[in-house]
């Protein structure tokens, strides 16, 4: 059985919540954590916008079937493209309706 979970900061992961901490020491510099981290601004925006897609999943939740929720989770994971994406909702969509 899945846990119930009340808050978006019970999605992320340690890894998740010790960028978020750094982002938030950093004033939000993407360039000082690029720094921090030792790896370009288009990866730490990457990484940023990973997370913001996990906590809009989590938001969005209530919403979604749970093959959509885990579907978005792949997504926001980094572990399949957005068109692949975008492709299986479409077919569930259909297959649904």
């Amino acid at each position: 059985m899945e846990e119930k979970r009340d808050n978006w900061l019970d999605v992320l992961s340690e890894e998740d919540a010790a960028f978020l901490k750094r982002f938030l020491l950093a004033s939000g510099s993407l360039k000082q954590l690029a720094k921090e981290y030792d790896v370009s601004y288009p990866t730490v925006r990457a990484r940023l916008n990973r997370l913001i897609d996990k906590v809009n999943i989590y938001e969005q939740q209530h919403t979604k079937s749970e093959f959509e929720r885990v579907l978005l989770a792949c997504y926001a994971e980094g572990n399949m493209s957005r068109e692949t994406m975008k492709v299986l909702l479409k077919a569930y969509e259909n297959e649904t309706n």
